[in-house]
């Protein structure tokens, strides 16, 4: 059966864009077809100036939304990334197969250590090498697709290469994973600024809409959401690319064809006030089941604590196997 491997990262609140992105896939799709591993990867919250206690909270949270979301444990497998000792032990294997340059090459190094440096901060070693830690996410479970979004292929075509490296230098020991994404909304926009990604770590939240947001506050920032010049509701993204994500949204929280839908309205007023209460009803069985999950948090710690025993029994044959391949001595 094919593996899969995909994780999501504590640093804010999850979005709409996380999940028409990548968890309804997982929970629609990937959970069904596959042996699926899904973990909160907490390590790489690690990278910037961060606050221990809103981690932990984070953290919980978002594998609260995975279960509330329709993640099934007896499907899949969900975790908490550093309840598995095997990632940052293959890391440093990985960080001893990558080069400093290619590391330096990384797009999102690049732009978060000059976003670092300007507000006067520190750029942390890991923050170069958390892609190396990301190979590891995924070689460690021989994972065989990995579902990300647009901005993190390059990542796994880092991972690829990793694996090739190690396994033409040391013998035949990784699968050789692939990047795969959805078709619909892989990338949804930031409501106030369309041309960004809606990105749950943005400093203001008007154009982010939260798994979380209550309905009023859900109408209210998708009534209040950037449009563009002209009159005309048509799908497209370089020069109408506010009416476009606006139609993205509807199409994916209604099944439908984002450029026949924009055939149906004759006004910008209607297209928001449909996208709204289509998102609303969308959420809505997500909110509801979060709230009885978050009054049972025993539930979901079990459920962490039986994926990470999973996880740990698949990982820990294939990263032993990588240590002797390396040249290190087993453990007597």
């Amino acid at each position: 059966m094919t593996r899969i491997f995909s994780g999501v990262k504590p640093t804010g609140h999850l979005t709409l864009g996380n999940y028409l992105g990548a968890v309804r896939r997982w929970v629609e799709v990937d959970q069904h077809r596959a042996e699926a591993l899904f973990s909160v990867v907490d390590l790489h919250a690690l990278t910037v100036e961060h606050d221990p206690g809103r981690v932990r909270r984070l953290s919980r949270q978002a594998a609260t939304l995975l279960l509330a979301a329709g993640l099934d444990p007896e499907l899949c497998t969900l975790f908490v990334q550093s309840h598995v000792d095997e990632h940052a032990r293959l890391s440093y294997l990985l960080e001893c197969t990558a080069t400093d340059g290619e590391l330096r090459r990384m797009i999102q190094y690049k732009e978060k250590s000059v976003r670092a440096r300007a507000a006067g901060e520190g750029v942390r070693l890991s923050l170069l090498t958390y892609p190396v830690l990301m190979a590891a996410d995924i070689l460690a479970y021989g994972a065989d697709e990995v579902p990300v979004g647009e901005d993190q292929t390059q990542h796994v075509e880092l991972t690829r290469d990793l694996a090739v490296r190690f396994n033409q230098r040391y013998g035949h020991t990784f699968t050789v994973p692939r990047a795969t994404r959805p078709e619909v909304a892989a990338r949804v926009m930031d409501l106030q600024d369309p041309l960004s990604k809606m990105g749950k770590s943005h400093a203001n939240g008007a154009g982010i809409v939260y798994l979380l947001d209550d309905a009023e506050t859900v109408r209210r920032k998708i009534m209040r959401a950037v449009t563009d010049s002209g009159r005309d509701v048509e799908y497209d993204r370089d020069v109408r690319p506010g009416i476009a994500n606006l139609l993205d949204l509807l199409a994916a929280a209604t099944g439908g064809n984002p450029k026949e839908l924009a055939g149906v309205y004759e006004s910008y007023g209607a297209l928001k006030k449909d996208t709204a209460e289509a998102v609303v009803e969308l959420l809505r069985p997500v909110r509801e089941r979060h709230a009885e999950l978050a009054a049972d948090p025993g539930y979901v710690d079990q459920v962490l604590r039986e994926g990470a025993e999973r996880a740990r029994g698949r990982a820990r044959p294939l990263v032993d196997r990588a240590y002797g391949a390396i040249g290190l001595l087993p453990a007597g």
